[in-house]
């Protein structure tokens, strides 16, 4: 009698402690959610043409296209970052510092050569408002490829090949130390000459290592890059190429030109 008490005790006691361990079992799973489809929302970006500089006499000239059409070389909010925040904080603080002054008579190229190079407001400011002009103007969507007409031959003849051109230009903005602009100007002899400038400098101010008309201008300020290619500026150059609108730069190429001929 006595085993049998034991017998029922040690089986009540198995029974509880497994019991137990499948409660236990039952409170350690983990429910698993059912993966979520990851869909990707394109950040909105505005419309260019509500970006408008202060009065004054200098104003924005407009972008030739919308925020997201240079993807994805340039993307779209650089794009817009670029355009409606530094751009027009140029023209804006541009028109500040002539204010009251003989410069608001005068064009932006005017005002570029006969810079006074102490006054660091104009020459930061109209330097910034003239550079970004030619920049977006030179862009294009569905734009690269290589040159046509006078300005291919001009090329040709003054670096021996596209590809030399390439190289040369590309280096000049890789070796802009800092902030800077990479050129291709025509100077006053009609020739082709590739430079660059520290800052918003630019080829039509007195003394500044490069003389000329620009006809391309590559900005390698951060700003125009960073978000896309962080400190990659060497990948920014490489897609530019994809970007120059050669029919753009041709015209002012010929428009240099005529000038020089007058």
């Amino acid at each position: 009698m006595k085993n049998s008490k034991i017998l029922i005790a040690g089986f009540l006691f198995s029974t509880l402690l497994f019991s137990c361990k499948d409660k236990n079992k039952l409170e350690e799973v983990v429910e698993i959610p059912d993966p979520v489809e990851q869909t990707k929302t394109a950040t909105p970006v505005g419309n260019p043409a509500d970006v408008k500089a202060d009065p004054g006499t200098f104003q924005m000239k407009g972008l030739p296209y919308a925020y997201d059409a240079l993807a994805p070389y340039i993307d779209a909010k650089t794009v817009e970052i670029h355009y409606s925040k530094h751009h027009v904080g140029y023209a804006n603080n541009l028109n500040k510092a002539i204010a009251g002054t003989a410069l608001e008579k005068q064009t932006i190229e005017d005002i570029l050569t006969k810079l006074d190079m102490e006054n660091k407001a104009v020459r930061n400011n109209a330097g910034g408002y003239y550079n970004h002009n030619l920049y977006w103007e030179i862009m294009a969507p569905k734009a690269g490829g290589e040159p046509k007409g006078a300005i291919a031959d001009a090329i040709t003849k003054t670096f021996g090949s596209f590809e030399n051109f390439k190289t040369q230009f590309s280096d000049a903005g890789a070796k802009q130390f800092g902030s800077g602009w990479a050129w291709l100007v025509v100077d006053k002899t009609g020739n082709l000459v590739v430079g660059s400038t520290p800052n918003q400098d630019n080829p039509l101010m007195p003394n500044v290592g490069i003389s000329g008309t620009p006809i391309l201008g590559m900005d390698v300020w951060e700003h125009a890059y960073y978000l896309n290619y962080q400190n990659k500026r060497a990948d920014y150059i490489t897609a530019f190429f994809n970007l120059i609108n050669w029919d753009a730069v041709s015209k002012k190429y010929d428009d240099a030109q005529a000038k020089i001929k007058k």
